[in-house]
């Protein structure tokens, strides 16, 4: 196993959430690097941290492009902080400790614990992996509860779209909640893509492009063949970032049936007003919210009489590197 390293950085809560990682790889194209944002205490919401683990000793450039990610921190002269970890993967050392968590009727555990043994609890293995999305941040968890909801209340789609899938999470809770749907997922980032397959596998869901399978896809936001193709759909889950989710906005609407339900997480509270504006301007109206701690969870609505690309022919736009990514 390679060496890893981990550089930390105090940033704000505005700052952890605005994070673009494509510089950082311009300034380290040799290391496999990966961003991890964490709150440091609950009870200073705005004091945040900003983690980046990578196979090899951070260079002079990239510890500057560190710095550079935290502006408050920069004001204070804060220098980033390095650290060996050894001969370890970093990734599954991040996400060790998981406790089992309980979302409507989702048990989401780890290979180091047991399945609930709740008649009516869907149990989903998810295991450290490099890919995030474990269901234990508040926006994961807002959506697993409100595809549990939709379910309870008597949704059933045909067509579900799962974008910027990261682990397979949320498009797993999908197939077990609507399993005669087709149903694709997607990442910009191929190995969530890989990490999706896996987890697939460890739950027993068929993944590819045959009947009831998993179709997954890389994909630069919704700007993929199979994507399109398969358009539009009744059911559009997009639990990454606020500015990503108000940039794939015309993507989103273009690939909407008239009436589909759309789950939008990823956004502080703070930023809903501005991501509702985007949205209702391509047809959508709000019909519930839900939060967890500072992160809500949207669902809306597509407005039938809104007018409808050709599902066949909807113009995408691509999304900036590093812009994606389920939580």
């Amino acid at each position: 196993m390679p060496e890893s390293w981990k550089t930390t950085l105090p940033c704000t809560r505005a700052e952890a959430e605005s994070l673009a990682d494509q510089e950082l790889y311009d300034a380290n194209p040799d290391a496999e690097l990966s961003i991890v944002t964490r709150e440091i205490e609950a009870r200073y919401p705005d004091k945040w941290a900003v983690d980046i683990y990578s196979s090899a000793r951070p260079t002079k450039e990239l510890l500057k492009k560190i710095t550079q990610l935290s502006p408050s921190g920069l004001r204070q002269k804060i220098k980033p902080q390095v650290e060996r970890l050894g001969d370890e993967d970093w990734v599954t050392i991040s996400q060790t400790g998981l406790e089992p968590l309980r979302a409507g009727r989702f048990h989401v555990h780890t290979g180091n614990d047991e399945p609930s043994d709740d008649p009516e609890a869907v149990n989903l293995r998810i295991d450290a992996s490099q890919a995030f999305g474990t269901g234990h941040h508040e926006t994961t968890l807002g959506c697993l509860e409100t595809l549990d909801l939709l379910k309870r209340r008597g949704g059933h789609f045909r067509n579900i779209i799962d974008v910027g899938t990261g682990t397979g999470l949320l498009a797993l809770a999908a197939r077990h909640l609507w399993p005669t749907a087709r149903l694709i997922a997607s990442d910009l980032d191929p190995v969530a893509v890989d990490i999706s397959k896996y987890n697939a596998d460890l739950n027993n869901v068929p993944s590819g492009s045959g009947r009831n399978a998993l179709a997954l896809v890389a994909s630069n936001g919704m700007d993929h063949r199979m994507i399109r193709m398969r358009a539009p759909y009744d059911l559009i889950i997009a639990n990454i970032l606020a500015r990503p989710l108000i940039a794939l906005a015309p993507q989103i609407a273009a690939a909407a049936a008239p009436g589909a339900s759309l789950v939008l997480a990823g956004l502080l509270a703070d930023q809903q007003v501005e991501l509702l504006t985007v949205f209702r301007k391509h047809g959508f109206r709000l019909t519930e919210s839900r939060v967890n701690g500072d992160w809500p969870c949207l669902l809306l609505k597509k407005r039938a009489r809104y007018r409808q690309i050709s599902s066949r022919r909807p113009i995408y736009s691509p999304l900036p590197e590093g812009s994606f990514g389920e939580w």
